[in-house]
C-alpha cells in the first residue's frame, strides 16, 4: 500500500548560519554573489521536500542548466570515488562526455522512478517531439536511517515540481529536497552549496558545486575533529548509522570552456575534497561527482596547465558546501524513532576562532 500523498516544498531560505556567517572561510578564493552553484550563469536549482512524519523524510533536488537537452548536450565528466551506488546514466556520461538532461538527486530506491519521470519531462520539452533516445542522469544517497526508504515515496509530481520551480539566486540548504533525510559525519546533513569566482586561462569565470551529503567518517574542521561526543558536538540519540554506509553526490558547474576530459579531472578533485571534511570512503559508500560546462563551444579551451586555479576552487567549494549542508540541517527524528542531531553552530565557530574542542570553555 502506497503512503498518502505528501507535500512538496519549493526552495526557500534557511535561517541557520552558513560557514562564512561563523567566520569559517575556506581558502582564499572569492565566492559568487550567492555562494551557490546558481552563481554559474544559466544554472538553476529546485527542491521538492517529501515529509510524512515520523517515517518519511526524503525528496528530490534538480540542478537544471538552461541550455541542456538531447539536441543541445553540454560537455560533462564523471568520477567515481567509490562505486557502491546507483548513478543512473553514468556509463553513457563517461563514454560520450555529454550531458543531455538536468541532474537530479534523490533517495536510493526512488532513483529509478525519478529517472522515468525525468525522461517524461524532457520528452515534453519543445523540440523533443522526435527524440528516440535519452540518457537521464540521476544520483542518489541512502536516506534509510531516518526515512522509510522501502516506501519509495518520491513520485512523478515531486520530480516535476522540482524541475518546474528550479530558479537562480539563493539555494535552500540542509533538510530540503534530496537532503531531507541524509546523515553525514555523525550529524544531520543534507544539501549544501558553494561557489568561487576566478581567473582561469586568462578569462574570468565561475565554478559552483552542490552536494548531497550522506557519508561516514569523522568531521574535521580546519584539521580539528568535531564528533557527536566532543564538548562542542551533540550527535545521534540511540543507534547510529553503520560506519561503512553512506554516500555523497556532488554536482559541479562552470562557465569555463572545458571539454569532457578536463571536466572529468575537475570531477575527480571534487571527490578528493571530501577527504578534507573527514570522509571515510568506506566499502558501502557511493561517492560520485558529475561536472559540466555551461558554454559549449564558448571559445578556445583552457589549457591543461592553466587548470590549477579551477582545481583549487573546486576543492575549497566542496569543503565549504559540506560544512554548509551540516550547518543548515536541523535535528530530525525519523523512522523507528531514530534521532540525529544537527551540528551545533558554536562547534564550528570554535574552529573558526582557532580554538579546538579541548580549548573550549
Amino acid at each position: 500500500m502506497e503512503p498518502p500523498l505528501d507535500h512538496a516544498t519549493p526552495s526557500t531560505g534557511t535561517p541557520r548560519p552558513r560557514a562564512r556567517d561563523l567566520g569559517l572561510v575556506i581558502g582564499t578564493g572569492r565566492p559568487g554573489p550567492h555562494n551557490a552553484i546558481t552563481d554559474v550563469p544559466g544554472v538553476r536549482v529546485g527542491h521538492t521536500t517529501v515529509r510524512l512524519p515520523p517515517d518519511v523524510h526524503t525528496g528530490v533536488t534538480a540542478v537544471v542548466p538552461d541550455l541542456v537537452g538531447p539536441h543541445t548536450p553540454l560537455p560533462a565528466g564523471v568520477f567515481t570515488g567509490n562505486g557502491y551506488g546507483k548513478l543512473v546514466g553514468g556509463t553513457q556520461l563517461a563514454e560520450l562526455g555529454t550531458l543531455e538532461t538536468p541532474v537530479l538527486l534523490t533517495s536510493t530506491l526512488s532513483a529509478f522512478r525519478v529517472a522515468d519521470a525525468l525522461v517524461g519531462w524532457v520528452l515534453e520539452r519543445p523540440g523533443c517531439e522526435e527524440v528516440r533516445s535519452l540518457n537521464p542522469v540521476v544520483g542518489e544517497c541512502n536516506d534509510g536511517f531516518l526515512s522509510d526508504i522501502r516506501a519509495r515515496p518520491v513520485r512523478e509530481e515531486h520530480v516535476r515540481a522540482a524541475l518546474d520551480t528550479a530558479s537562480g539566486g539563493p539555494v535552500a540548504e540542509g533538510c530540503v529536497g534530496a537532503g531531507t533525510g541524509t546523515v553525514a559525519l555523525g550529524f544531520k546533513a543534507g544539501v549544501g552549496t558553494s561557489s568561487r569566482t576566478l581567473e582561469v586561462g586568462g578569462r574570468r569565470g565561475t565554478v559552483g558545486v552542490l552536494v548531497q551529503a550522506n557519508f561516514g567518517g569523522t568531521l574535521r574542521v580546519r584539521g580539528r575533529t568535531v564528533t557527536p561526543g566532543s564538548p562542542d558536538g551533540t550527535g545521534a540519540e540511540g543507534p547510529e548509522p553503520a560506519p561503512d554506509t553512506g554516500s555523497c553526490m556532488i554536482v559541479v558547474a562552470t562557465d569555463a570552456p572545458l571539454d569532457a576530459r578536463q571536466l572529468t579531472r575537475v570531477a575527480r578533485r571534487a571527490v578528493f575534497a571530501l577527504a578534507r571534511t573527514g570522509a571515510s570512503y568506506s566499502h558501502g559508500s557511493g561517492d560520485y561527482a558529475v561536472a559540466f560546462a555551461t558554454r559549449p563551444g564558448g571559445g578556445p579551451l583552457v589549457a591543461d596547465a592553466d587548470l590549477n586555479p579551477l582545481f583549487e576552487a573546486v576543492l575549497d567549494a566542496v569543503e565549504e558546501a559540506v560544512l554548509n549542508s551540516l550547518l543548515a540541517a536541523t535535528t530530525t527524528t525519523g523512522v523507528g524513532g531514530r534521532t540525529v542531531a544537527a551540528l551545533p553552530p558554536e562547534s564550528v565557530a570554535v574552529q573558526a576562532s582557532g580554538r579546538g574542542p579541548t580549548d573550549a570553555a
